[in-house]
């Protein structure tokens, strides 16, 4: 797919979270100013305060860019950037992103540096390359979707966030609590490729991320993720022990080896209850923000819709691979 890069003088319109700090905020603002005015750059940048407003800032700022054939960027976690992300396919401008979120999957993934000057300077040189993404009803996903138990697990992890602060430690610690707590599983029906299965499980994951596959250790769905499709994983239901052994699999590398696990690939799925329910909506996990969504629920790959400036090696790289594989087809 061939695709334009950006002009040479393209200005940047930088959504930025806020950190959890004034004078953190401050700096990050600064330094993504100072990398772009030293390389004679335009910057629109605006600061998100108020999540909720998010949608909106994301919204303006890619219709900006879009107008003025310039380059949307976030700068935040996989929530923010997943937001922003969403606007740039709708508008279909080119898009950036500057990771400084706990785990920063999608922006490890493309070869983006988590250090903030290193990513804006990054920024300068990237290749326009069109990646993938996963949708679920009419929202995006670029790292992962999930309904059931793992929601909930994210909800309580923003909630002990704010209490105990932003780290790595705090969210395991978090998902611990969350998992080995009471939860109900989920009865629900799986269309994909004229297959019908029913299946009872705590939580279905969804995932379109190389990188989180690799580190849960399940390598067949990584190559399903690098070959254009999702990755589902579902366990089945077990109790405390043998869900705190599914978790240390899951952090050892090692949960395609579980027995009571469920994986597959797919381009479409559709899921529903496998029986008559009162409740007219669930709780779905898109990249870290959970909202409700009505049922059915339909699961696809989108391939080339975002069109993501990447680092200039890891870009190339990538194009080489296309061109292989289409060579060998």
């Amino acid at each position: 797919m061939q695709v334009a890069e950006p002009g040479p003088n393209a200005a940047f319109y930088v959504v930025m979270n806020a950190g959890s700090g004034h004078s953190e905020t401050a700096l990050r603002e600064s330094t993504i100013r100072d990398v772009l005015q030293a390389a004679g750059r335009t910057c629109h940048l605006e600061i998100v305060e108020d999540p909720a407003q998010l949608g909106d800032i994301a919204r303006r700022m890619a219709t900006r860019a879009r107008e003025e054939n310039g380059i949307v960027v976030a700068a935040g976690g996989d929530g923010t950037i997943n937001t922003v992300a969403h606007e740039a396919v709708r508008q279909g401008c080119l898009f950036g992103v500057l990771p400084q979120g706990t785990f920063n999957y999608f922006g490890r993934t493309h070869g983006i540096p988590e250090d903030l000057a290193e990513a804006v300077h990054a920024l300068l040189g990237a290749r326009v390359t069109p990646v993938q993404i996963g949708m679920v009803n009419d929202r995006i996903f670029l790292v992962n979707a999930s309904v059931g138990l793992y929601p909930q697990l994210l909800e309580a992890r923003e909630h002990d966030k704010r209490q105990y602060g932003r780290s790595r430690v705090v969210a395991i610690l978090s998902a611990l609590k969350t998992a080995l707590g009471r939860h109900r599983s989920l009865r629900i029906t799986l269309d994909t490729e004229g297959i019908t299965r029913k299946l009872r499980t705590p939580t279905l994951f969804v995932g379109n991320n190389r990188l989180q596959m690799e580190q849960v250790g399940m390598e067949p769905l990584t190559e399903a993720v690098e070959e254009g499709e999702l990755a589902a994983i579902a366990p089945r239901p077990v109790g405390k022990l043998g869900m705190l052994g599914l978790m240390l699999r899951g952090a050892l590398g090692r949960l395609g080896d579980a027995d009571n696990v469920i994986g597959f690939s797919f381009k479409r799925l559709t899921v529903k209850h496998a029986r008559l329910s009162p409740r007219r909506g669930i709780k779905v996990a898109t990249d870290g923000e959970v909202t409700r969504m009505r049922m059915p629920l339909v699961f696809q790959v989108v391939e080339g819709r975002l069109l993501l400036l990447k680092p200039a090696a890891d870009a190339a790289s990538s194009a080489a691979g296309t061109e292989s594989g289409a060579g060998t087809s």
